[in-house]
């Protein structure tokens, strides 16, 4: 049973206070233990990298969206005009490719507030007060649950999120999370090659520091680098938090492999900066550091040092450089 009230109870009692965020899970701080130096996702120079990684592909970015079918529309327009409106289209795209946050879990919410015994057996269901003022932050709103033991607690974390969609329904959010962000549903959403597509509902429906959030995240990226589909997030917003997930658990060389392949070398040296910037203990980050070393220098020095596929990118490497003399020559 869900009771709510339009002001904040007359009870002496604090809302509960904001979340505090756990070191681990979410990569979203430095990991525990780690250097006062370590970078977060949100520092500028990491957010840097990971947007010049991201790409601008216009045509992915605006690409069509699967609708009712409408004839198509036609502009004459002058040259100042087409570059005006190809200056408002990047403009956009830039709108659409900023990052979501990366967060750590939440920590769970276990406050008894009272215990009143004269209220046991008075109810045989639960009761959720939450407070309806418009003005507090749903972080800070006030949700307590009383038991049918008379317990007197403050609601968890799952039990806020039902009544604030409820009270406060936010559009693409369901009180019920659908079946899909099980795991076993995420295979077959894998399988049809629609990472991005969860990972937008994922973001609609839960919140960035929450469990299933994270859960449902970690589970596409490891799907992505295991099949080494990384083009599929490449030129969206989700691209940086797949690369911030795999610098962090040293998962790279697929990616680099990719990169490689697709001439992206400046994406490359730019993967093996954030790698230094989070490892700054391995081997390749000290001798890249003392040998000011850069482009593909930088990258060879990496692949000898921390890569487990040390082969399979020196033949990438070996490629890319013939391929280059060869377009240099002619």
């Amino acid at each position: 049973v869900a009771v709510a009230w339009p002001r904040p109870a007359p009870l002496p009692l604090r809302p509960p206070p904001a979340p505090r965020r756990r070191r681990v899970n979410g990569l979203g701080n430095p990991p525990a233990g780690g250097g006062a130096g370590r970078p977060a996702f949100a520092d500028a120079a990491v957010q840097n990298l990971l947007y010049k990684m991201t790409g601008l592909n216009l045509q992915k970015v605006f690409r069509p969206v699967k609708k009712e079918l409408k004839p198509p529309r036609y502009k004459l327009m002058t040259e100042a005009q087409l570059e005006e409106a190809t200056r408002k289209a990047i403009e956009e795209a830039k709108e659409k490719l900023i990052m979501p946050p990366v967060l750590n879990e939440r920590e769970p919410i276990d406050d008894v507030l009272a215990e009143d015994k004269f209220l046991e057996g008075s109810e045989t269901t639960k009761y959720v007060f939450t407070d309806l003022t418009y003005s507090i932050p749903h972080r800070e709103r006030f949700i307590v649950v009383r038991e049918p033991n008379g317990v007197l607690r403050k609601a968890t974390w799952e039990e806020r999120d039902r009544m604030i969609q409820i009270f406060f329904p936010k559009e693409g959010r369901r009180v019920i999370p659908p079946v899909v962000f099980k795991d076993e549903h995420l295979v077959t959403v894998f399988q049809q090659d629609r990472h991005e597509d969860i990972l937008n509902r994922c973001i609609a429906q839960f919140e960035p520091d929450s469990p299933d959030y994270i859960r449902v995240h970690h589970r596409t990226y490891d799907d992505i680098e295991k099949h080494g589909k990384y083009d599929l997030l490449r030129s969206t917003r989700h691209f940086g938090g797949m690369v911030w997930y795999l610098v962090n658990r040293k998962k790279t060389d697929g990616l680099l492999i990719d990169m490689i392949h697709r001439d992206l070398l400046d994406d490359a040296t730019s993967l093996i900066t954030l790698y230094h910037m989070l490892h700054p203990e391995c081997q390749s980050a000290k001798e890249a550091k003392e040998g000011n070393l850069q482009g593909v220098d930088l990258i060879k020095v990496f692949v000898k040092t921390e890569s487990q596929k040390e082969g399979y990118i020196q033949l990438a490497l070996q490629a890319y450089e013939e391929a280059t003399a060869t377009s240099t020559a002619s």
